[in-house]
């Protein structure tokens, strides 16, 4: 296969790609039966077309649900056929003259080290006005990929939190709630995170900056979640983003000063369940406390695009945000091993997985 536009003729052909299929529904927690890692070839990309050779992907919580028969707001994975997750990777082959051989892409067809997308699917990394080059290709997937304006867009606009609050983040130690966590901080408000061991609690106090963090196992959430606004000196909440649901919802509800705001990014606590999950048993106070609970998708938010990129990448570049990421090397064959180890809590921010060797961030996080 010609790599297009490259200089130097012929290289060796690409015919065959590795790609993890869904095989079975998962009951509960999924198994290594639910998937197998399939080898199919690879034909050479149309008018429109490209040929990405995948460096890093990302495994995320959704999948979980995207593996259930249940549509919700994205359709179920397909029996039989490759899953979909973000991915970067490099431009290998192209047939279209403005993506050439070499650009680094953004995409949707990640668990696969080859993918054939059309050109209209993928975004550039070096998205133009605002100056997103010289990041490690993990950092698209984090900070500056859907992670990071999940975050923005669901603190800053859902919940529309303003300088000085209190917030109050659950799963903080995670992709999507160490990004939060940090851009509450830079905006000057005091942060509260849950996180699932002690390990995680000093890294959100200790690195990232959090003013008062708890393990949800140790205590009650309730009483865990008390002890935390006493050592801020602050009787309440104004704002929490939820990536859980459940018991961690209903105690925060509980706190909630007049007015405050709650984004619904996600349920994990309730991913696994084979029983329908009792909900928060304390709405009444959303009525008397006249709060605010929105759901969100950031596929909603196009219009946040620019200003997102352009706070991020700054932020970044001053070090006020890291990319949290936690990067497992080992190529395809890692990813659904490190797809299950996520679903039990065991990253540390972004859960990537590292497709070739010279792509990621140095460290885990």
């Amino acid at each position: 296969m010609r790599r297009r536009g490259e200089p130097g003729g012929e290289e060796p052909a690409v015919t065959g790609s590795r790609e993890w299929h869904l095989v079975r529904r998962p009951a509960g927690w999924p198994t290594d039966d639910d998937v197998a890692l399939v080898e199919v070839d690879i034909p050479d990309p149309g008018a429109g077309e490209l040929l990405v050779h995948n460096t890093v992907m990302s495994v995320e919580p959704y999948m979980r649900g995207r593996m259930s028969a249940v549509a919700s707001y994205v359709e179920p994975y397909a029996l039989g056929a490759p899953m979909q997750g973000h991915a970067v990777g490099e431009v290998v082959a192209s047939g279209v003259s403005a993506i050439p051989v070499g650009r680094h892409v953004v995409h949707r067809a990640g668990w696969r080290e080859y993918a054939l997308v059309a050109a209209a699917d993928v975004e550039p990394v070096d998205v133009e006005p605002v100056d997103t080059t010289g990041f490690p290709d993990s950092t698209y997937l984090g900070a500056l990929g859907i992670t990071g304006m999940t975050a923005y867009v669901g603190l800053r606009h859902v919940a529309a939190c303003t300088p000085g609050e209190t917030v109050f983040v659950s799963a903080a130690a995670g992709a999507v709630g160490a990004t939060v966590g940090q851009i509450a901080k830079v905006m000057g408000c005091r942060v509260i995170g849950s996180a699932g061991s002690e390990e995680k609690v000093r890294f959100l106090t200790e690195d990232l900056g959090f003013d008062a963090a708890f393990s949800y196992r140790d205590q009650p959430v309730r009483a865990s979640l008390s002890a935390a606004l006493a050592q801020l000196d602050t009787d309440g909440l104004d704002v929490y983003f939820d990536n859980v649901g459940g018991e961690q919802l209903e105690a925060a509800i509980r706190v909630m000063r007049p007015f405050g705001r709650i984004a619904l990014c996600g349920a994990i606590s309730t991913y696994n369940a084979t029983e329908p999950v009792p909900g928060p048993r304390n709405l009444l106070l959303m009525i008397w406390r006249r709060l605010r609970m929105a759901g969100f998708l950031v596929g909603d938010h196009a219009d946040q695009r620019a200003a997102f990129t352009g706070d991020m990448s700054r932020w970044l570049r001053e070090g006020a945000v890291r990319s949290v990421e936690t990067v497992v090397h080992g190529g395809i064959e890692a990813a659904w091993p490190t797809f299950l180890a996520m679903l039990r809590g065991d990253n540390v921010g972004k859960m990537i997985v590292c497709l070739d060797q010279s792509a990621g961030n140095e460290s885990d996080h």
